[in-house]
């Protein structure tokens, strides 16, 4: 129960409230932590931006940390924009698990933000050379049972046009709500104009726009996504929750996101 309440805690921010049910976990119930519980406490601290304590933390440890302490802390450097300890954790992580081409892609994304192109080209020939390819995001909505894909960009689907048109009409309203694209999340060095397009047909707008079209005003939203939602794509969603006055529930390849009203269960913290 205890090890649940760290990971709750770990995406709700709660610091103080984490280390409490960590050391219940040890004090009151005789749990010896294992590595999962010690990559809470990692993400934990680095989703509050304590990168340099989590990195002390970790090399405290009393086990060997895993991929799954050092992801933790390599997710915090994407989102703190740390690429000194962000490179420096990668590093392990590119030792630990060779060949997650996840571990590769969040150091680019980390590279990108800053506008560090040729390092993030680098990051592409290094996977080329190990024969590691980005795994492509993938967002599916199940109506009337039957299961729609889509990818980004996509226009496979037969309904393709009324999605964009309704994608089209929804971003007029989100931009009169006051949406601004965060262009940060489109990792290729081109102009402006062309990364908000780039967002603006992600897979997780167009299983939006599908489902909005093809289900009851009255009834939730459900997503699901392959990898984590972009950072976007979950600021879009919480506008668009409030504009069509609908709940959406996405489920990523971390949690279940809960938008309601301009809010997200998580906090904004996935």
């Amino acid at each position: 129960m205890c090890a649940v309440g760290s990971t709750a805690n770990s995406h709700a921010g709660l610091v103080d409230k984490g280390w409490e049910y960590f050391d219940c976990m040890i004090q009151d119930y005789g749990i010896i932590p294992k590595s999962e519980h010690y990559a809470c406490v990692v993400d934990l601290l680095g989703r509050a931006g304590r990168l340099d304590e989590a990195h002390d933390f970790i090399k405290k440890m009393p086990l060997e940390p895993g991929v799954s302490v050092w992801g933790a802390l390599l997710g915090a450097c994407r989102i703190h924009s740390n690429i000194e300890l962000g490179e420096r954790v990668a590093e392990y992580l590119f030792e630990l698990d060779p060949q997650n081409s996840g571990r590769y892609v969040l150091l680019s994304n980390i590279y990108a933000a800053a506008g560090r192109w040729e390092d993030v080209s680098k990051i592409r020939t290094m996977m080329k050379e190990k024969g590691l390819k980005k795994t492509p995001g993938c967002t599916w909505i199940e109506v009337n049972n039957n299961v729609h894909r889509f990818f980004v960009g996509d226009t496979s689907h037969p309904q393709s046009e009324k999605i964009y048109a309704t994608l089209e009409n929804l971003s007029r309203e989100m931009e009169e709500a006051g949406y601004v694209p965060d262009t940060d999340f489109v990792l290729h060095g081109v102009e402006e104009e062309v990364k908000e397009h780039m967002l603006s047909t992600h897979s997780e707008k167009l299983a939006i726009a599908f489902g909005l079209m093809s289900t009851s005003p009255w009834t939730s939203i459900h997503i699901t996504k392959n990898l984590r939602v972009c950072g976007d794509c979950h600021n879009a969603t919480k506008v668009i929750s409030t504009i069509v006055g609908r709940e959406i529930i996405v489920r990523d390849a971390n949690r279940f996101h809960h938008f309601k009203d301009g809010y997200c269960s998580c906090g904004d913290y996935w």
